[in-house]
């Protein structure tokens, strides 16, 4: 056993940085702990030998929600390589290090600045270290130490819910599940009692029980009745410490609602319900209401109503008002005062949800008798039958009987009825009625293919009270007699060949009759006796309804005779026999000689060779082209503005402002004019200037004039050239160009030439340097200034 312990104590021994804490007798804060060094070794990883242990303890343990008003002292950390001496300083680093957990760096104390909550961190890691004071540099490795929270009982039970909501159905056993609530507690469950929590109930006892250890609810009174109390409001207390004195409690609320089950019958509140219906009251019409209460809810409350018996188990109906949970009587047939005034019936009401477990409780359902009165009203006549259909032949003379109707009054009193014809019905008048029998006679003639059927209604009404009236509908179909002739199918434009053959068929005719025939028509074709001897064609009957028109001789002359005209007789083989004469008009053409005609005198035969529909469509449409181009070339002629003399800035003639002097400036009317750069001959070489004193010595020179087509820009150019030129040339000539003309200029004018009338001196020898174009503004001004001089 002791090598076992040597063995484990070197293997020990050997590792590097390994931390114990050793107890010193202390008292602090009001704590009675003892006093904990943790023991710093200078000993290397390197060395083989047994050295001393670093650590006695590598943890310390603090109690949280510390209330001292002195820091709270945690444990002291000394290196066996401190000699007292003041040499050694100590490091403290890691969780909290510096603010939370100080140490003086001297001693090795370490204290606890705040109050510690273990339910915010339970363990801090810090690390410790010896270093040399002079130097800096460590005396000793670092090593790492805990510094675990003991809990203390700070924190009372919390339920997950503050309000818990649950439900059973009522009448439910004793024990039932009814819900499970959860309290936690944030205190260290591994530490003492202070995490343990027990359940009890506060309130809602006796109906309801909680399990102490587990929270869960349970029902505990048999037989709570919903319709009695349907709402329980519990409270559950959750309490620590094993719910020992002094441990810290919360509660909570749980409200439970009892659900409905289908444990009560329906009942009507009177065994017998009376109610009046008038007799004229219509099929499908409500008569009354009744219900059976029922002390449950929604669908336990659902009832079906029925008419188990009675003698109006044929004449009335139930049905349930869903939304009520109503019976409403109904009358499924029409009423009778004078047959039946009164009715007797059972009716019963069922519960459509029936829960076997409370079948114990009796049959869930009731009935009750029910009495109908039927009451007399004054009733509108009623006719015999709810329509007629009667038949008349449509060659019936005017005022003949087709048929009667009857109505009469239903009630005992049995007044008298007379009767109308409905003329919105017979807007044409065609019928009329005997307001005394009811018989319908034609008032005007009838006709079959104009009309088939007639829709007419009669009214009956009481003659001592009009408005009791009913209607009734008569449909009257008219009846074919054989009254209309047979004619032609369509309208027959027939033509012969100039070179036809005789016996050539020409034309097929066939005849339609407006008349109805039971068997079918029968038609018989033949020339009009007139037109049988002497025509040029013959008519052949083909006995089925058509008729061929064949040629009797040979060559026709269209110029000898054009046109023919051929009576063809038509008649039927109904009674009485009816036939009618149509004519057929026969045109003489040229033909070629397979018999294509070329050409007839009638218009109407003669075919257009013209071009096809396309070629007409694309004609048309290169004309209504035409025809817009046109109108948009006019519109732009009238719509086309003069072309505006001056076209940009860019022009000269846009800025060019000419002034036969060089004063003026913007001011001066006497600007120039584009139109005499247009048109040179127009130029008033005499005008004279109006700044200066005009000069006579030279007489003005006519310049030679410019030709038609001379540019603007040649002809400025020629003229600058004569004046630079001429030696008489006054030296004014001026290019001014401005954006804008406008009416006056706030600088006034520009012209140098103003000087003149202003009172001071300026000497204008300068203008002698300007050479020859302004000589004589030199000598004009020199001049001046020497007769002012003088």
């Amino acid at each position: 056993m002791r090598t076992y312990h040597c063995f484990w104590l070197l293997f020990w021994a050997g590792q590097p940085h390994q931390s114990f804490l050793t107890p010193l007798s202390k008292r602090t804060s009001g704590f009675p702990e003892k006093e904990k060094v943790l023991v710093l070794s200078g000993n290397s990883r390197r060395d083989l030998h047994r050295s001393k242990r670093s650590w006695m303890w590598n943890q310390f343990f603090l109690l949280e929600e510390y209330t001292g008003t002195d820091y709270q002292y945690v444990g002291k950390l000394h290196s066996d390589q401190d000699k007292g001496d003041g040499s050694l300083k100590y490091i403290l680093s890691g969780d909290g290090a510096g603010d939370l957990f100080i140490i003086n760096e001297n001693t090795g104390d370490i204290q606890a600045t705040k109050r510690l909550d273990r339910e915010e961190k339970p363990v801090y890691v810090l690390r410790a270290q010896a270093i040399n004071r002079r130097t800096g540099r460590p005396v000793e490795p670092e090593s790492e130490f805990i510094i675990k929270i003991h809990d203390i009982n700070d924190n009372e039970p919390m339920f997950t819910k503050d309000v818990y909501n649950a439900s059973i159905p009522e009448m439910s056993d004793v024990g039932t599940f009814v819900v499970q609530v959860t309290a936690t507690d944030a205190d260290d469950p591994t530490y003492g009692n202070s995490a343990k929590v027990v359940y009890s109930i506060l309130q809602g006892q006796p109906y309801f029980s909680v399990e102490s250890e587990t929270g869960i609810i349970k029902t505990a009174l048999l037989n709570m009745d919903r319709e009695n109390r349907e709402q329980y409001q519990v409270v559950i207390q959750a309490k620590d410490m094993g719910g020992q004195m002094g441990g810290l409690s919360g509660t909570t609320t749980v409200n439970i609602t009892l659900t409905d089950v289908n444990d009560n019958p329906p009942r009507f509140p009177q065994s017998t319900y009376q109610f009046r219906a008038p007799e004229s009251t219509p099929p499908d019409s409500p008569v009354g209401r009744i219900k059976a209460n029922d002390a449950d809810v929604d669908e336990n409350a659902e009832i079906e109503y029925s008419i188990t018996e009675g003698d109006g188990y044929d004449m009335f109906g139930i049905t349930t008002d869903k939304d009520t949970q109503e019976g409403i009587i109904t009358v499924k047939k029409a009423l009778d005062f004078e047959n039946k005034s009164l009715y007797i019936l059972k009716v019963e009401a069922t519960n459509t949800h029936v829960d076997p477990r409370f079948l114990y409780l009796g049959p869930f359902k009731d009935t009750a008798t029910v009495r109908i009165q039927v009451e007399d009203v004054d009733e509108p006549p009623v006719f015999s039958r709810p329509a007629y259909i009667m038949e008349v032949k449509e060659d019936v003379p005017i005022n003949s009987v087709i048929g009667t109707v009857t109505a009469q009054d239903p009630d005992a009193t049995k007044n008298p009825v007379k009767y109308s014809v409905d003329r919105h019905t017979d807007m044409d008048r065609v019928f009329n009625i005997n307001s005394g029998n009811g018989s319908i006679f034609t008032s005007k003639p009838l006709d079959r293919e104009t009309l088939l059927w007639h829709n007419i209604t009669v009214i009956a009404a009481e003659i001592n009270n009009p408005k009791q009236s009913s209607r009734v509908p008569v449909f009257i179909k008219v009846l074919d007699v054989n009254d209309n002739a047979p004619e032609f199918a369509m309208f027959y434009e027939t033509f012969v060949c100039e070179n036809a053959k005789a016996e050539q068929l020409i034309q097929t005719l066939s005849a339609v009759d407006k008349d109805d025939s039971y068997s079918g028509h029968q038609f018989s074709f033949s020339l009009a006796p007139e037109a049988a001897s002497s025509s040029n064609f013959t008519l052949q009957d083909n006995r089925d309804n058509t008729a061929g028109i064949f040629t009797r001789k040979t060559r026709y002359n269209r110029h000898e005779m054009s046109t023919y005209f051929l009576p063809v007789v038509i008649s039927d083989n109904d009674y009485p026999i009816q036939s009618s004469t149509e004519t057929v008009t026969i045109r003489v053409c040229a033909c070629d000689h397979r018999g294509k005609m070329l050409s007839c005198n009638a218009e109407a035969l003669i075919h257009p060779t013209g071009l096809s529909t396309g070629a007409l469509i694309a004609i048309l449409l290169c004309i209504i082209i035409l025809l817009v181009t046109v109108v948009l070339f006019a519109a732009l002629r009238r719509q086309r503005k003069k072309e505006p003399l001056i076209i940009s800035k860019e022009d000269i003639r846009d800025n060019i402002v000419s002034y036969n002097d060089e004063g003026g400036g913007e001011e001066d009317t006497q600007a120039f004019d584009i139109g005499t750069l247009r048109n040179p001959e127009a130029i008033d070489d005499n005008k004279l200037r109006r700044d200066i004193v005009p000069e006579t010595l030279f007489m003005p020179r006519r310049t030679a004039a410019a030709r038609d087509n001379t540019d603007v820009r040649d002809f400025i150019n020629q003229r600058l050239k004569e004046n630079d030129t001429d030696p008489t040339a006054p030296p004014y000539d001026s290019l001014a160009t401005y954006a804008y003309e406008g009416n006056g200029s706030v600088a006034e004018s520009l012209s140098s030439l103003e000087s003149v009338t202003t009172d001071g001196d300026q000497d204008y020898d300068y203008l002698s340097d300007w050479g020859p174009r302004f000589k004589k503004l030199a000598d004009m001004y020199g001049t001046m200034d020497s007769d002012k001089d003088s």
